[in-house]
């Protein structure tokens, strides 16, 4: 009987807007893979693939070595935009042309060697859940793309300068009342509605924006 490779998706329980995309896609390799979602590490040994998927908590050196190889889908075209929100980092920035990369998880952040990059363009009027389904479809093609080629895959170190993103928090939604938006388009786009909305302060009050497509 020929091989079957065990692949586990970790998910962060705080951070699950891509699980819906992932449990609804089918990566059709012909039962190469025994596939498995996880919301606890603690639960996750032996495995030939580990995906931590938007995963925000730094993975013990005990977990990497349990599974044979873990990979972190980060996007951005590494080293860099290393750190957290990429993709939203790379927006404010003005930045439409947007990579993934797929690393080796390190104890260090984000410094592992690269198995593939890839890029998708925005054309700059996305808002964020139509990024973020952008986004998921990206990682899927570049997690396929990587299955297909499994384990016939080679790596290369990271080579150049790169930058470490802070995290960001509901605090940095905020607006500046005395700029226009068209000034900060990219920073509501970013924004999500329900979980951290844009917002700003006006006579001692504060107040929300939500914005959608009409």
């Amino acid at each position: 009987m020929k091989k079957k490779y065990k692949v586990t998706f970790l998910l962060d329980k705080s951070n699950l807007w891509f699980e819906k995309q992932l449990k609804n896609y089918n990566f059709k390799l012909n039962n190469k893979y025994i596939f498995k979602i996880s919301k606890n590490p603690n639960n996750i040994k032996n495995q030939n693939i580990v995906f931590p998927l938007s995963y925000t908590r730094i993975l013990s050196e005990s977990f990497l070595r349990k599974n044979e190889l873990v990979l972190i889908v980060h996007s951005s075209k590494l080293p860099k935009d290393k750190g957290f929100a990429p993709l939203q980092y790379q927006i404010l920035n003005n930045k439409n042309k947007i990579y993934i990369s797929i690393i080796k998880a390190f104890k260090k952040v984000d410094a592992g060697p690269i198995y593939f990059q890839n890029s998708f363009i925005l054309d700059g009027t996305e808002l964020s859940d139509e990024i973020r389904n952008i986004q998921g479809k990206q990682i899927l093609k570049m997690i396929k793309k990587f299955l297909i080629k499994y384990p016939y895959v080679k790596s290369k170190n990271q080579t150049g300068k790169g930058n470490f993103n802070k995290k960001r928090h509901p605090k940095d939604s905020q607006l500046d009342v005395n700029k226009t938006i068209k000034h900060q388009f990219n920073h509501l786009r970013i924004n999500d509605n329900e979980r951290y909305p844009s917002f700003f302060y006006h006579k001692g009050k504060k107040y929300l924006i939500k914005i959608y497509k009409g």
